[in-house]
């Protein structure tokens, strides 16, 4: 007997994306992201400020060039987050709900993850055209309506 109502796993991680989005300290943006091998979650991460700083939220946002500079990007923040436990993201996916920036692009390659799945395109082309060049999967999941 097939289950119609299941999600997908892609659906499934994002889903848990857009919850840990929540977390968000800064306003202009809500990211979450879920790094995931196996089918099992390795970590996760959300766009905040610098441990111990106040939060955006609170004192307002640092603005250079149009981009807060004072918050830490979700996927940087969920590798950082498996570093600081010892935990390989090598062959991983990550699940992020606003496509990576181009910094962060560059760091999950060199974390070693293989696929990402976002959830709306945000701003940078320059990962359409690299993710192919670097044999990184690029997948959009769309986001689910609240």
């Amino acid at each position: 007997m097939e289950n119609t109502g299941r999600v997908s796993w892609d659906e499934y991680f994002m889903n848990i994306a857009q919850v840990v989005a929540s977390r968000s300290t800064c306003g202009r943006k809500y990211v979450g992201a879920v790094i995931v091998r196996d089918n099992t979650i390795l970590s996760t991460g959300y766009n905040g400020s610098i441990r111990g700083a106040p939060h955006c939220i609170d004192v307002g946002c640092m603005i250079e060039n149009d981009h807060c500079v004072a918050t830490i990007h979700a996927e940087a923040n969920a590798i950082i987050h498996a570093a600081r436990h010892g935990v390989s993201t090598d062959d991983a996916t990550i699940y992020v709900t606003a496509s990576p920036c181009w910094n962060c692009f560059k760091m999950i390659v060199n974390a070693g993850i293989k696929r990402i799945c976002y959830g709306e395109f945000y701003r940078d082309e320059r990962t359409l055209e690299w993710s192919s060049k670097l044999g990184i999967s690029l997948s959009h999941v769309p986001l689910q309506k609240p």
